[in-house]
């Protein structure tokens, strides 16, 4: 059964740093576009960041809010896909999921297909 396994989220403070990481087993991760995307209670699911599928050239996209603090980046070997996320700010505080795609135009949910169950992200103080 094709799945996502997401794992690295936590409670932490401010200005700290956590590494998210999503193992996709089933299908290789590198076939596909990937998303990371975050949600809290009352509003939509937003892209974070989104990189092409190694068959096409979609290119990279991060949120104009986490510019600069967070990278996403994949490791072929271990079928894994990753989210830097640094310098956490409150407004951080989210259910972070990954998702899967043949492509993707604007980082958003619609576009992908294929999601893991998500990791809660708090930072406060």
């Amino acid at each position: 059964q094709d799945q996502f396994k997401e794992s690295g989220g936590g409670s932490v403070q401010p200005g700290d740093s956590l590494r998210l990481s999503c193992e996709a087993s089933g299908f290789i991760l590198d076939y596909y576009a990937i998303g990371w995307f975050r949600q809290v209670p009352g509003k939509e699911r937003e892209g974070v960041a989104c990189i092409s599928s190694s068959e096409r050239d979609d290119g990279t996209f991060v949120a104009n809010s986490v510019k600069g603090r967070f990278t996403m980046s994949k490791n072929k070997h271990w079928n894994t896909a990753y989210l830097q996320m640094d310098s956490l700010k409150p407004e951080d505080t989210a259910v972070y999921s990954c998702g899967a795609g043949p492509a993707f135009k604007d980082c958003s949910p619609a576009e992908f297909t294929y999601w893991g169950q998500g990791t809660q992200v708090t930072v406060s103080s």
